[in-house]
């Protein structure tokens, strides 16, 4: 039971200081600015940042994560725990309590009903679901009132804060999204552009792509929040405009993910209107091999699919040189100074679950070309480029667009054709690549390339959702819109087993060994991700703008109701 509790009792509810003001809507307006501009307002038909954190002020869970990591209430009376009765001693049923009186924004009702609409929602045996990991493991959810919801696991949960906790899991609205099941899921436009939530703000207007207006939830459950009775979030244009915007003209109260290098930053907050907000957490700026053919020349609905393996990357000693030539050290000094981290995992932390795997870090070029020499790839006719059997080493290498990561590839670029290998470089506007759509070629999902860059983290402090990402039920294909987590195709059914043993685990010592293991099946030992690295959120807050408290754990919006006008 001890041993329980030290794993369960981490979940408490966190106060924030008085607020510093008297009514919803007392401040007027703020102006928030996300340059990959958000596509759309479900995050359970898309897995980019943007899009997940945009829809966090609209739509909420029964919990999330405060900016220690910790479990909080939202939709919930309190967290459910082993001591509280929340959590059963067996740990295979957590129950959780809606607070009295909810309402969506439109004046109805919330009710356990929409919890478990939501799960069967996401876990639809003919639809595609960007969020279907945060769902693994559960046998039912029984709704017994109107309040109360049970979910039951098919084993013990040692972490049960995986389902309706955080931005990536909120609850939708049973009746708006009611005709929205299976395959209809992504053509239900009006829905996913304009979802009824419970959080502190509304839609008003969407424009995907450029545009979300909001208003203050008139049903939101504390009647003094949010401050602001009006906010725009807008996207477009790059990092370093948007970290202008806020440091140096003012146009805007805050600016998301503003990835620049260090010499601007410093020049930047010379400008006094504002301050840099950085944190380390768990994301991981990274380059993920594609282990099935992207081939233009294969029909449409086979491109990228497990039907098809890599030409190339299916060679573990090609993975392994590519990661072997890259000088992650440089990458940290040119793009991100003190807010990156040369890395080798996926999890850089808790520490708890970070490998002490290091060894990639010290750039090996001599070594890498031994190790293709040795593996048979050779430049047989003098051109420059290796090829064996009648395959050259040539590479599309695909990114979204914005400075650091075009300085990133054609760094990467450079050490991989001393390598013997040709690349062609593409790269993608943001809102197109991060969006999800099922129609687009563009998507990082799709992956239409060799190689792709991105980062991404996970919600809270337990990589056991993130790492089942990987499993083989997750891969994206046309079976599911595009919408699976395992970008890179990845199937073993021994990283399965272990995903499986690590959700019934209870000893952290034993799940911490468990999440090692995993991180080095898919770096060290694979080579399918390639973490280059450990970054710091690096966001801009206005001097003006009150109450903002960097979270590395949940979405950036995570406390927007507690925003307010500095006087």
């Amino acid at each position: 039971m001890k041993l329980r509790t030290a794993l369960l009792g981490a979940a408490c509810a966190f106060a924030l200081a008085p607020a510093a003001y008297a009514e919803r809507g007392a401040d007027g307006h703020v102006n928030v600015l996300y340059w990959q501009a958000p596509s759309i307002l479900n995050p359970y038909l898309s897995s980019g940042t943007k899009d997940v954190e945009t829809a966090s002020l609209i739509l909420e869970g029964l919990g999330g994560f405060n900016e220690k990591g910790e479990v909080i209430a939202r939709l919930a009376e309190s967290v459910p725990t082993v001591e509280n009765g929340g959590v059963s001693a067996d740990l295979t049923t957590i129950t959780w309590k809606l607070q009295a009186g909810l309402l969506w924004s439109d004046g109805t009702p919330v009710t356990s009903a929409d919890a478990k609409f939501t799960y069967d929602y996401c876990t639809h045996p003919e639809g595609g679901c960007a969020q279907a990991a945060r769902y693994e493991g559960i046998k039912s959810i029984d709704t017994p009132d109107a309040q109360t919801i049970v979910i039951t696991f098919d084993a013990p949960k040692p972490n049960p804060y995986q389902a309706f906790v955080g931005g990536t899991s909120p609850i939708l609205q049973a009746a708006q999204f009611a005709n929205c099941l299976g395959a209809a899921a992504s053509t239900c436009t009006d829905q996913n552009f304009m979802p009824i939530g419970t959080g502190p703000f509304k839609v008003t207007e969407f424009k995907t792509n450029d545009t979300v207006s909001l208003e203050a939830n008139p049903n939101y459950r504390d009647p003094a929040k949010p401050a602001f009775a009006t906010m725009t979030v807008k996207g477009g244009g790059d990092a370093q405009g948007a970290a202008r915007a806020v440091m140096e003209t003012g146009e805007f109260d805050y600016a998301w993910n503003t990835q620049i290098n260090p010499e601007m930053q410093a020049q930047m907050a010379a400008g006094g209107k504002g301050v840099f907000l950085n944190g380390f957490g768990t994301l991981v700026e990274r380059i993920e091999m594609n282990m099935t053919d992207p081939s233009a020349d294969l029909p449409e609905g086979e491109r990228s699919t497990v039907a098809h393996a890599h030409p190339i990357l299916s060679d573990i000693n090609v993975r392994k040189a590519l990661s072997m030539a890259i000088d992650r050290q440089l990458l940290v000094d040119v793009g991100y100074g003190a807010a990156g981290r040369p890395t080798c995992n996926l999890v850089p932390a808790p520490e708890l679950y970070a490998s002490d795997n290091t060894e990639c870090i010290p750039q090996q070029m001599d070594a890498a070309k031994a190790l293709l020499d040795t593996a048979g790839w050779t430049d047989s006719d003098g051109d420059g480029i290796r090829d064996k059997d009648g395959k050259k080493l040539s590479i599309l290498y695909q990114s979204s667009t914005n400075p650091v990561r075009q300085d990133f590839q054609a760094l990467v670029k450079g050490w991989w054709n001393e390598l013997g290998v040709e690349v062609e470089l593409k790269n993608i506007d943001a809102s197109v690549f991060f969006g999800g759509d099922a129609g687009s070629p563009d998507t990082f999902q799709k992956f239409y390339a060799d190689v792709e860059m991105y980062a991404n983290n996970f919600d809270g402090t337990d990589p056991e959702p993130y790492l089942a990402q990987y499993m083989c039920d997750k891969i994206p294909g046309p079976s599911n819109q595009w919408q699976g987590e395992n970008i890179n195709r990845f199937c073993d059914p021994a990283y399965d087993a272990l995903v499986k043993e690590m959700s019934a685990t209870a000893d952290l010592a034993k799940r911490s060994e468990l999440a090692k293991k995993m991180n080095d099946m898919l770096t060290k030992d694979s080579y399918v991700v390639v973490p280059l690295v450990d970054r710091g959120r690096l966001s801009a807050a206005s001097n003006t703008l009150g109450g903002v408290v960097l979270n590395t754990w949940d979405t950036e919006l995570w406390n927007a109701q507690d925003w307010f006008r500095v006087k």
